[in-house]
């Protein structure tokens, strides 16, 4: 089942399987938002309880081994409707029998997507519904058309940060983070798109000085990436030709390459106290 949330300047599309963001669109009803094509069949799945893998696939909690592959359950379950209207929705996911397989905690993950004439709202809470903390990660993974338009080369578009952003970034070693960081690929506050950015998987910039990018090219439309309760900013695309580019905020990380501890010893979990939420979200601006 979908939703489609329309301001008459914007619109966005909803489905209850995975809370997934499956549609947005300008005035002009231009598809800025990838559609699923076979070189990726998903387009903004949320990434939770962990973003990236664990160490062998398993989560280790008192002794006990719980299988959880990469970027966690929830983009694979159903979400329940809380309510459904012409500009804003909201969808609840909570513990069940097939969540508490893979992990072993009570929570409730509330998901409220929200337009108006140029922005579309995206906002998480977390609740720790149970009597022990909550250690979870969360992430968005929104993936725009590579290019937004037809007519232009995707070598014509770039990502401006919001400041210089001169620290090294982070990547990946079959899923999981490797020890020694790399030099940016960001010249000032200025990062040039190419596929052979994403040869070695995902740029990650573990702890940017920036709150917000845009990404577009000299002309055409252009999208605006604002976040709030993310720390860390994942952005990726395959290097094969794929007309993608995903830009994911991210509270958490995949494990480091030597971590193989419990999970509420995971660096950059957020650790929730029994009755208390995290909020955390994203905004997409079309110009």
């Amino acid at each position: 089942m979908t939703h489609t949330l329309d301001s008459g300047s914007i619109s966005a599309t909803i489905k209850a399987a995975g809370a997934e963001l499956c549609s947005v669109k300008n005035a002009e009803g231009l598809e800025l938002l990838w559609q699923a094509g076979p070189a990726w069949p998903r387009h903004s799945p949320i990434l939770f309880p962990i973003v990236g893998r664990l160490k062998n696939d398993e989560l280790r909690h008192r002794g006990k081994t719980f299988s959880m592959t990469q970027h966690g359950f929830a983009r694979d379950q159903t979400f329940d409707w809380r309510e459904r209207r012409k500009t804003s929705c909201t969808l609840d996911l909570t513990d069940n029998v097939a969540s508490r397989a893979h992990f072993p905690f009570a929570f409730r993950l509330a998901v409220t997507y929200a337009v108006d004439d140029v922005h579309l709202d995206v906002r998480f809470e977390i609740t720790n519904t149970g009597d022990e903390t909550l250690p979870a990660s969360l992430g968005g993974h929104p993936a725009f058309n590579w290019p937004l338009a037809p007519g232009l080369p995707k070598e014509a578009y770039g990502i401006q940060f919001s400041n210089e952003e001169p620290a090294p970034i982070r990547r990946l070693k079959g899923g999981l983070l490797r020890a020694k960081s790399e030099p940016t690929p960001i010249k000032g506050n200025t990062l040039a798109l190419s596929e052979q950015l994403f040869t070695d998987d995902a740029v990650i910039l573990d702890r940017p000085a920036s709150r917000s990018i845009r990404y577009a090219a000299d002309r055409g439309p252009a999208i605006t990436l604002q976040w709030q309760g993310f720390r860390e900013l994942g952005i990726w695309s395959k290097p094969d030709g794929a007309p993608f580019l995903c830009l994911e905020p991210w509270r958490g990380t995949a494990s480091p390459l030597d971590f193989d501890g419990e999970f509420l010893d995971k660096p950059g979990i957020m650790k929730i106290a029994p009755g208390k939420s995290e909020m955390l979200s994203y905004r997409i601006s079309v110009g």
